[in-house]
């Protein structure tokens, strides 16, 4: 049920957290990823290659917050790229998830070094953290933090920080960011925009749900 909900919301949030980049208008999602390697039959080795290469970026310039995002980037196109992706679940193998793992260690030691984050970096860790991939969801709500501070504030981009925060156990956040994708969008999109925060409400709600009703541990407590 719980993933059911979450489909239903990343279609009418129009694919963006996974193939296009949040928001849309992005560059360096899974679309472009595949994009650039179609019909090649060592995408494997050409991102590698690009590893390589920017892990060299940031050994010789280990201060430098660009060889830094880059080395993110790539991190996280090796990681949609061959079968470190599932297209048909729509989610990252376990294999993927190795490779997020390497971008979010560059994300990381990126943050110390910008106070200005560039947020089509942003964008991808949002994918990286959401529950299609390494599915850590605060870490998820920060990085669409990073990419509101830095673009014009939209109905869809506090769209997605509600369903984010509403995943996360954010729940005050979650409901300020609804107010606000509802200020900003237009009298007659509001409906859609309603039914998008209703779904990200009810799977967030059916989580919980969930989780409390998992069999319980027949482990003794300890004192």
């Amino acid at each position: 049920m719980v993933q059911v909900i979450y489909l239903g919301l990343a279609v009418l949030m129009g694919g963006g957290l996974v193939l296009f980049g949040v928001g849309g208008a992005t560059s360096g999602g899974l679309l472009d990823a595949f994009k650039s390697n179609s019909g090649q039959t060592s995408v494997d080795k050409v991102f590698n290659a690009r590893v390589k290469s920017a892990e060299t970026g940031v050994r010789v310039h280990p201060t430098d917050p660009k060889a830094w995002a880059a080395l993110t980037r790539v991190r996280f196109q090796q990681a949609g790229s061959g079968d470190g992706f599932d297209q048909n679940q729509g989610v990252f193998t376990d294999k993927g998830k190795v490779d997020l793992q390497g971008a979010e260690t560059a994300w990381d030691k990126y943050l110390t070094l910008t106070d200005k984050p560039d947020d089509t970096v942003a964008s991808l860790m949002v994918q990286a953290f959401s529950t299609s991939g390494l599915n850590e969801p605060d870490k998820a709500v920060g990085a669409m933090e990073i990419i509101l501070d830095r673009r014009q504030a939209t109905g869809p981009l506090y769209v997605q920080l509600a369903a984010l925060a509403y995943e996360a156990g954010q729940t005050r956040k979650a409901e300020l960011a609804s107010k606000k994708a509802i200020s900003l969008t237009p009298k007659d999109d509001r409906e859609q925009i309603k039914a998008q925060l209703d779904a990200a409400r009810q799977a967030a709600a059916a989580t919980v749900d969930s989780s409390s009703t998992s069999p319980a541990s027949t482990t003794a407590p300890t004192s």
